[in-house]
This record gives structure tokens, C-alpha cells and sequence, in this order.
């Protein structure tokens, strides 16, 4: 262990600080067989502008890779969680609470606009053309659309996470869900906040096993931290 310390800006730090104040870790989004990296980092950078915490990708062909173009820096802010199948995902999530709605047009689907986003929600979303998978669809909760009036059926799954999360975000704004302070378990913050003032010396402390120092009121670091 050494002195190897980095200097942030407090500005930053303060900037920092204030998001994760107000990310949800109560909303997030299920991808459902979503391959194309250009989707999946879009509405990546949806999630990142709702103050979504976490994502979840059911992805179990192939490693998950948003498109660094597209996603400009979003994966740093929101992680995304992968899971083998859809069964996993969907148990991982009500197990913490969440009911899980499936953007699916069906005869039984509510308008996207009455779904009660202050609650615990995962939003599952599939494929444009093949939408929900029928896995997905049994382990939902519900089913909701977004109506369309032209002869196209189906959105981008970008956009349709776009307009539900914004959706959500209005609701959520309104009942006062991102005011307050932090919402997020106190030890997750805490680490959390490391790894995004301090990427570099995150990694270092995870490849050493090491714990991550404090930090200050203005995220200077308290304690020693690894050597490179």
C-alpha cells in the first residue's frame, strides 16, 4: 500500500454525488433477448436520463457490448446486470420486490400512461420484430402498449424504452422520488460513488482485493490505497 492518490475537483465530485442522490434503484429495465449493441446501449442512455440505477439484459448467446458510440460513456453510470435466461432474470427481480410489466400489445395491456411507476417496476422489453419472448411474457406481471395509430405496429425497443421511462420519470418526479438524498443501500453508495469518482483505483483495489478508502466531504481520499 502507498500514497498513490489522485486529485478530483470538488465541482465534480459535488456533480457526482447529486446524481447518484437521485438514481431509482427501485425502476429499471429487463431486455429480453436483445442482441443489437446499437439498442442496447440507447436505451442505456435512457436509463442513465430517468435516473435508473441498474439495467438487466437476458443475453445468453454472446457477452453484453453496448456500442461505445451510442452509449458515450453511459455503461460507466448505469451497470447492466446479465443473466442466463429470462426465468433468472425475472426471479432475480420479484425476489427484490418489483412487478415486472411486459411491453407487449395484447388484448389485456394497459396503457403505458396507467402503469403505477412509483411502485417497484421492471419494464421488459424484446426484440422490434418479434417483441416479448413467450418465456418473458409468462414470468410477466402484466402486460402494457403504447398505441399506435399508424400502419407500422411496433416501435424501436429504444424509443419504447424512452417514452416509458419518461413516463415513469413524470410520475416519479411528481410523488417527490428524486428528492431527499440517497435511496440506494448506504454501503452500496458508498462504494458506488468510489468507482465513479475513481474508476482507475476501483479497479486497482478489486484486482488487490483491497477495500475502498473514504472519501471527503469534497472527495479528496482519507485513506491509502494500492500501490500501481
Amino acid at each position: 500500500m502507498g500514497d498513490n492518490r489522485q486529485v478530483m475537483l470538488p465541482r465534480r465530485f459535488h456533480r457526482l454525488r447529486a446524481v447518484l442522490d437521485r438514481r431509482q434503484p427501485d425502476l429499471t429495465v429487463l431486455l429480453d433477448q436483445v442482441h443489437k449493441p446499437f439498442n442496447l446501449s440507447a436505451v442505456l442512455r435512457s436509463c442513465d436520463a430517468a435516473g435508473v440505477f441498474e439495467a438487466h439484459a437476458v443475453v445468453p448467446e454472446r457477452p453484453v457490448r453496448p456500442a461505445r458510440a451510442i452509449a458515450r460513456g453511459t455503461h460507466k453510470w448505469v451497470e447492466l446486470v446479465s443473466h442466463d435466461t429470462t426465468q433468472e432474470a425475472a426471479a432475480h427481480l420479484k425476489a427484490r420486490g418489483f412487478r415486472i410489466w411486459a411491453a407487449h400489445p395484447a388484448p389485456d395491456a394497459v396503457h403505458y400512461q396507467n402503469v403505477d411507476y412509483t411502485r417497484p417496476t421492471a419494464v421488459m422489453l424484446g426484440q422490434e420484430k418479434d417483441g416479448v419472448t413467450a418465456a418473458g411474457l409468462e414470468c410477466s406481471d402484466g402486460r402494457l402498449v403504447i398505441p399506435m395509430e399508424g400502419m407500422v405496429q411496433s416501435l424501436n425497443v429504444s424509443v419504447a424504452a424512452a417514452l416509458i421511462l419518461y413516463e415513469a420519470r413524470r410520475q416519479r418526479a411528481a410523488a417527490g422520488l428524486y428528492e431527499g438524498g440517497p435511496r440506494i443501500d448506504r454501503e452500496l453508495y458508498r462504494r458506488k460513488l468510489f468507482e465513479w469518482a475513481y474508476p482507475e483505483l476501483a479497479r486497482m483495489c478489486q484486482e488487490k482485493g483491497a477495500a475502498y478508502p473514504e472519501l471527503g466531504e469534497d472527495g479528496e481520499i482519507l485513506g491509502e490505497v494500492p500501490r500501481g
